[in-house]
């Protein structure tokens, strides 16, 4: 049997008639069960589901691995502060790589960045 609708579609639909959170794996189960996922493609389709879960601006991640539904959610629960956010400042750090191996050019050949 061919599915008409993508993975998150029938999540978005699963999520809706439920009125609160659900944990990933419970969620990826239903869908997999709903769309007839053969065993043999359930380990790919999973981290495929969940990629797409994640780019999907429609469904919310929350702690815990838990999922919901973003229109049900207020703003604080479901965005980063960006001045929260350590960058990891690599521009201190002088790191010696081993280029031994590597065919590099030398010379007039090479060139900075």
């Amino acid at each position: 049997m061919t599915y008409n609708q993508t993975m998150t579609d029938v999540a978005y639909e699963n999520l809706a008639k439920r009125k609160k959170e659900v944990d990933f794996l419970k969620l990826w189960t239903e869908v997999a069960k709903t769309m007839n996922i053969p065993e043999a493609k359930m380990k790919r389709k999973k981290s495929q589901f969940y990629s797409e879960l994640m780019l999907d601006n429609r469904f919310a991640s929350l702690e815990n691995n838990k999922w919901d539904l973003r229109n049900r959610r207020k703003f604080d629960e479901v965005h980063v502060k960006t001045e929260d956010i350590e960058l990891d400042d690599d521009d201190d750090v002088e790191e010696t790589l081993d280029k031994s191996g590597l065919d590099l050019p030398t010379g007039d050949d090479a060139f900075d960045n």
